[in-house]
């Protein structure tokens, strides 16, 4: 080989390295994403193949590594052998080829986060996160309030097995929606789930709905041998020992272990059984059923049926060679970039947002995608006017997968999009990003105001985003306290277009009801980064509602509240560390009635007790009335249906709703909302 074209080569290993290792540090450890799956997955292959075409791998390559160290406060625990990553294709023919004349198991492929269970006698004793496939963190206590991860089952001797962490789209959505700053919304499911089951106060990780898929056998041996027959051989990978007593007792098959693990009390992960001939169409059925599935996947698991002979395939350094992986093959579509919209938060975070031809993907038209940050934009080099491939992740979120042309001309702002105050580059690690350098930056303004108008808030009526950025630009609002002193510009608020008499007076009327509200709804209306509603309403229980203590509370003070960890609490700290930001609560304190709250003064008669409220509610202004109700007399209010629920509220108990549906099958009782105030003691209230 020409030496120079080698020595090219080496140079871009070198720099595919560091690429992929920062992708790989940024997505494993610390849950963000700084290139698209789609753009991992080709700068991985180019390395790959370059490796084969130099004959060399150079030390450390992501092509030999699994995973990055792990950087916690967990407990750390070496794995009996290294965990493997799986080999992948996109290709359903390489598939077919794969499992040659053999039966195989085709299944979800997770997105989630791995853990390995260890049973003794029947009892949960020990969880162990996958980490960097060396070692894992000890997360045993987080691993008993998962919803669905049974601390004890029939089987009494040991038993050691794999599966996923996830949290489905369905309660990923419902912990979204219950925060209203769009800056502290979680980024996706993986992400929500592996900082659930990361935390070291359990309680955290219980409120999360954490499900257990599980996906593989490892270890099951009878209590009555000291070790298994085959144990000695055992590499804690793919190696399987049975009971000890009943060497038959999985047939020698995978599948026969999976209906054994639903036997045990595990939910296993969806599969169907397959041939080379069958595949094209099991492929083709997931396909089509991921678009309504609720537990996130990023493709599938093609299993050898049979153990012994996919033990004996062996391993290569990094793939286990009794399964693959397939990644979906991503509907690409062509289109024009047309512009880069700079899109402000009230953080002063201003991101690139790419506007592009309208396409048709997986279904539906998409026209934008999100470009996360500076450096991402900067790596794809785009330009006004450049052809880019675009496609769903994971079939689901809008992504450019690559830039034809790569013209590089968009210029990044040197002033903010919305109030024109001087921007500045940022970064932190290895990303760059754009903020907004002015503190009185209107996007920063209206996106505060409009927090602290909001529902859970002080819930101002009238106070649209759309009108306080009117008011914002008029002069009127400075300050929160300004919201309470409007009547000052009266007859300049009159003559505004869409506003007159009867606008000006209603709004009047909900900033006067407004200023009678109660201290959670301010602390989480003043936008302290990272507290949402959940968490003002644990700090105001947590001190008593004594907002003083609370303001002026130090970190170990902070981060004894359940739901409150140390970032949360230096961002707590910091926020009234600012003199600024002190005296902005301290003039809108002055401007409140703060309602006392007498806690525990209903009786505790749903202590213990989960509730799932759905369908209209007669009695109750909302459902969030009615959830604070329940809360009020010791008892939870969720939003999905499992087997810890107690109650689903629904007035229309008959219909064939989803939540029914699952009640039902769980034998959990639905009742009407009078059937609620009856067990709440207070039937006379319902007429």
């Amino acid at each position: 080989m020409d030496q120079r074209k080698n020595d090219d080569k080496i140079m871009r290993m070198k720099e595919l390295h560091r690429q992929l290792l920062a992708a790989s540090r940024a997505y494993y450890q610390e849950s963000r994403e700084i290139m698209s799956n789609f753009e991992y997955d080709r700068l991985y292959d180019e390395l790959l193949q370059l490796e084969k075409e130099t004959g060399m791998v150079l030390a450390g390559s992501p092509t030999q590594k699994v995973g990055y160290e792990v950087l916690s406060e967990l407990p750390k625990e070496a794995h009996e052998a290294p965990m493997l990553s799986l080999d992948k294709t996109k290709e359903v023919p390489v598939l077919q080829e794969w499992l040659g004349t053999q039966k195989g198991l085709l299944s979800w492929k997770l997105d989630g986060l791995t853990i390995v269970l260890t049973y003794e006698g029947g009892e949960l004793v020990k969880a162990v996160t996958r980490g960097n496939g060396e070692i894992g963190e000890v997360i045993t206590n987080n691993a008993k309030v998962f919803s669905n991860v049974p601390l004890r089952i029939p089987y009494q001797g040991q038993l050691i097995l794999r599966g996923e962490a996830i949290i489905k789209y369905s309660d990923f959505a419902r912990i979204n929606e219950e925060i209203e700053d769009v800056d502290a919304k979680y980024k996706n499911p993986r992400n929500l789930c592996s900082g659930s089951v990361r935390q070291l106060n359990n309680e955290i990780t219980a409120k999360r709905n954490v499900n257990f898929e599980a996906f593989m056998l490892v270890r099951a041996v009878n209590p009555a041998d000291t070790q298994a027959p085959d144990a000695a051989n055992a590499d804690g990978v793919d190696a399987i020992v049975d009971d000890g007593t009943d060497h038959g007792r999985f047939h020698n098959s995978r599948k026969e272990q999976f209906e054994w693990l639903k036997t045990q009390g595990f939910d296993v992960v969806e599969y169907k059984e397959v041939t080379a001939a069958t595949l094209p169409d099991a492929v083709a059925e997931f396909a089509e059923a991921i678009q309504s599935y609720d537990i996130p996947s990023d493709g599938l698991v093609l299993l050898m049926d049979d153990i012994a002979y996919g033990d004996a395939l062996g391993r290569t350094a990094k793939f286990p060679r009794n399964s693959i992986a397939f990644k979906w093959a991503d509907e690409i579509r062509e289109t024009t970039l047309r512009e880069i919209e700079w899109s402000a938060s009230r953080t002063g975070l201003i991101n690139p947002v790419a506007i592009f031809d309208p396409v048709e993907l997986e279904g539906t038209t998409v026209s934008r995608a999100s470009v996360h940050n500076i450096s991402i934009m900067e790596a794809m080099e785009l330009g006004v006017g450049d052809t880019i491939t675009v496609y769903k992740a994971n079939m689901i979120i809008p992504q450019i997968a690559e830039n034809l042309t790569r013209s590089g001309t968009i210029v990044i702002p040197k002033i903010c999009p919305v109030c024109g105050g001087e921007t500045q580059i940022r970064q932190m690690n290895d990303v760059k990003s754009l903020y907004c350098t002015n503190p009185d930056c209107q996007a920063k303004k209206i996106k505060s105001f409009s927090l602290l108008v909001s529902r859970d808030a002080l819930n101002i009526d009238g106070l649209s985003e759309a009108t306080l950025e009117k008011f914002i630009a008029a002069g009127f609002i400075h300050s929160y306290a300004d919201i309470f002193h409007l009547d000052r510009h009266r007859e300049a608020i009159v003559s505004m277009e869409g506003f007159g008499e009867k606008s000006y007076e209603n709004l009047m009327a909900a900033v006067k009801k407004a200023s009678h509200t109660n201290l959670v709804r301010v602390v989480y209306g003043i936008g302290v980064a990272g507290i949402g509603l959940a968490n003002a309403k644990m700090l105001c229980r947590s001190f008593d509602y004594d907002f003083e203590r609370m303001r002026h509370a130090t970190e170990e003070e902070l981060t004894a509240v359940d739901g409150i960890g140390a970032v949360l609490a230096d961002a707590w700290i910091a926020y009234f560390a600012s003199e600024k930001n002190a005296k902005l609560v301290d003039d809108l304190l002055a401007e409140l009635t703060i309602e006392k709250v007498s806690e525990n003064t209903e009786a505790a008669v749903f202590a213990g007790m989960t509730f799932v409220i759905t369908g209209t509610v007669e009695h109750f202004a909302n459902r969030k009335e009615l959830q604070a109700a329940i809360e009020a007399r010791g008892g939870k209010a969720t939003g999905s249906v499992t087997a810890k629920t107690t109650y689903l509220i629904n007035n229309d108990v008959t219909s064939n709703s989803s939540k029914n549906k699952k009640a039902k099958e769980l034998g959990i009782p639905i009742i009407s909302e009078q059937d609620f105030l009856n067990m709440m003691g207070e039937e006379n209230n319902a007429d």
